[in-house]
């Protein structure tokens, strides 16, 4: 009998990709996530509504799996709480593995305080005793470009740290192996990029991709918050935004790793290779020109 891997968060840039993966190497794939009608867009019948911290829709949606690829949720204020009920409501429907989508160099006293929660969550499952595999994300490689303004400035208290930023597609190649592979039981996983860019470097590389010029500009803690304002964001979410830079400048983010390729078989895609394959990412840069 074929053993049933649950993907969490099926609907988002990760889950999707996994399921479609999962469901092309002929596994069988259970999706779970919050919206029905974009669970039924999936390639796969067995969908299942859940949100992750009400727990007994997530032992519902959960009965009968095998393995559970838990995508980390939205950020917030609760967010570990709401991952240990997701967790606990694995096991109790008798989940026996668990891949977690966690973040690099997750620590407790992490700069960058969402990767502090990712910290806590791997603890959490470790306590647990089930047999685990964690995949920690840098940076996505969108997100960069996300982060620079219809201006053409990318504004942050990074310095001159250095980011080994990861594609979506890596990480979703890499989950997949794992999941339908063996002798990952216990294994931490660095999800990285095969380079580590300055912000300087990043701004050079969208500025070659779109066309326009494109600059990095440093800032301080307090110039960042000050520039943040507008966005009236929670001080949680603010906090965050800001210490994802600052991560970045104490050197916490400058990890290269081999685990892409040593998982996939091919090595991780470069910035600017990406850049050039997806200009839907910086199309903001170039419509504002």
């Amino acid at each position: 009998m074929t053993e049933l891997i649950a993907v969490t968060g099926a609907t988002g840039r990760i889950g999707r990709r996994v399921v479609r993966r999962l469901a092309e190497a002929g596994a069988a794939v259970r999706a779970l996530g919050r919206d029905q009608e974009k669970l039924g867009r999936l390639p796969t019948d067995d969908t299942r509504v859940a949100s992750y911290d009400d727990a007994a829709a997530m032992r519902s949606a959960l009965d009968g799996a095998h393995t559970l690829f838990l995508v980390s949720a939205h950020e917030g204020p609760g967010r570990v709480r709401t991952h240990a009920t997701a967790v606990d409501a694995a096991l109790a429907a008798g989940v026996r593995r668990i891949v977690y989508l966690s973040y690099l160099n997750a620590a407790p006293h992490a700069t960058f305080t969402y990767a502090r929660d990712h910290w806590h969550t791997e603890q959490h499952i470790r306590s647990t005793g089930v047999p685990f595999t964690f995949l920690r994300d840098s940076t996505y490689q969108s997100d960069l470009a996300a982060m620079t303004s219809p201006q053409g400035v990318l504004r942050g208290p990074a310095g001159d740290g250095r980011v080994g930023a990861v594609t979506h597609d890596d990480v979703a190649d890499s989950a997949t192996a794992v999941l339908l592979g063996d002798g990952h039981a216990g294994a931490t996983y660095d999800m990285t990029g095969p380079e580590a860019l300055s912000f300087t470097e990043i701004a050079a590389a969208l500025s070659v991709a779109s066309g326009r010029e494109v600059v990095y500009e440093p800032e301080t803690r307090d110039q960042a918050y000050a520039s943040r304002v507008v966005h009236h964001a929670p001080d949680w979410e603010v906090e965050g935004w800001v210490t994802s830079y600052e991560a970045v400048a104490v050197g916490e983010m400058d990890d290269v790793s081999d685990d892409v390729r040593a998982l996939t078989g091919h090595p991780p895609q470069a910035f600017a290779d990406f850049l050039a394959a997806n200009p839907q990412c910086y199309r903001h840069l170039v419509s504002s020109s």
